[in-house]
């Protein structure tokens, strides 16, 4: 197994969550918390982390980059998790440079990283140039891809649904669907592997996040195709299609970071009912995707449902106008 270091504080919390299971009275409603990772406010990207730059380390390298959205969580805590591990970061991020940073770009900036503003599109060629740039400088860098989703990153949530499996098994808790966020693929990738790897029966309900761009692979084939390397990796003999990565659409037609009703609705919803927040652009389009099927009906009454938080809070202070 791919070795990784010690980022995030786990295993994260798996509750109930007591007043939304009443609300939803047919359901029985849980959680599980890694918005509480506690790497710089924590997320998901925190467990992908832990494998990445320990390849990163490995390999020799004293630089990350990688790239995203201004408000990416990826990009703060991948900030953060070079300032733990003593490696200098680059992020490349979209847009222009704003008079005042907020939200997640300002605590990229707290944490050290060095801004790169690509314009509209960061293309592959503003890429290869910051990474011809560093080592031009005498630094050796270590590219990781959008979302921490590559064959490594994926570990992180393989180990998670072990995590899982053994909080299940403690509680004497059966679940019998897993909503989450899906953009990247990676998260889902990783677990529908640790699914497969640690034989848990629950049936994976991803939402999608983003519509996919045109002329680019769907989000099931990028998920299938990072699923397909990690088995390899693991030694895992099932044959995964590309029905295993199905998603949830049809809660992304707005696009991709564009703040809706359902986000505005969700958001409130579970800050008003459990005193937990979730973010405007991940997973509060996932949690009004699964409340939606709750009131729908869309599956099975009496079902023991677990909503995955993968975190994303600071984004909050940015797009305040939009979810008050």
């Amino acid at each position: 197994m791919q070795n990784k270091i010690s980022l995030g504080f786990l295993p994260t919390p798996l509750h109930q969550l007591s007043n939304l299971s009443r609300k939803y009275a047919h359901y029985d409603l849980f959680i599980k918390r890694d918005d509480q990772t506690g790497l710089a406010s924590g997320g998901n990207k925190t467990r992908k982390l832990e494998y990445l730059l320990a390849a990163a380390i490995e390999q020799g390298c004293d630089t990350a980059v990688t790239l995203g959205a201004q408000q990416s969580n990826h990009c703060r805590q991948t900030a953060a998790a070079c300032a733990v591990a003593g490696l200098e970061c680059h992020l490349i991020v979209r847009g222009e440079e704003p008079a005042l940073p907020d939200g997640n770009l300002l605590l990229s900036v707290l944490l050290g990283a060095k801004i790169h503003y690509a314009g509209t599109e960061i293309a592959d060629g503003s890429v290869e140039q910051i990474m011809i740039g560093l080592k031009s400088k005498g630094k050796k860098p270590y590219l990781i891809p959008y979302g921490g989703s590559d064959e490594i990153g994926i570990l992180g949530y393989v180990d998670a649904m072990a995590e899982l499996k053994q909080q299940l098994e403690a509680q004497k808790l059966e679940i019998d669907y897993i909503f989450f966020a899906s953009c990247s693929g990676g998260t889902q990738a990783g677990i529908l592997l640790g699914k497969v790897k640690n034989r848990i029966h629950s049936k994976l309900m991803p939402v999608s996040i983003q519509k996919p761009e045109v002329g680019f692979p769907s989000l099931e084939e990028v998920v299938l195709q990072l699923a397909e390397k990690g088995g390899r990796y693991l030694g895992l003999q099932k044959a995964l299609r590309v029905s295993d990565a199905a998603l949830i659409k049809g809660y992304d037609e707005a696009g991709y970071g564009v703040v809706t009703d359902n986000e505005r609705q969700a958001i409130h919803e579970m800050a008003q009912m459990e005193g937990i927040l979730l973010d405007p652009v991940y997973t509060a389009r996932a949690f009004f995707a699964m409340t939606d099927y709750l009131q729908k009906e869309k599956i099975e009454r009496g079902s023991k449902v677990l909503f995955w938080h993968t975190g994303g809070l600071p984004a909050n202070f940015h797009y305040a106008r939009e979810i008050l």
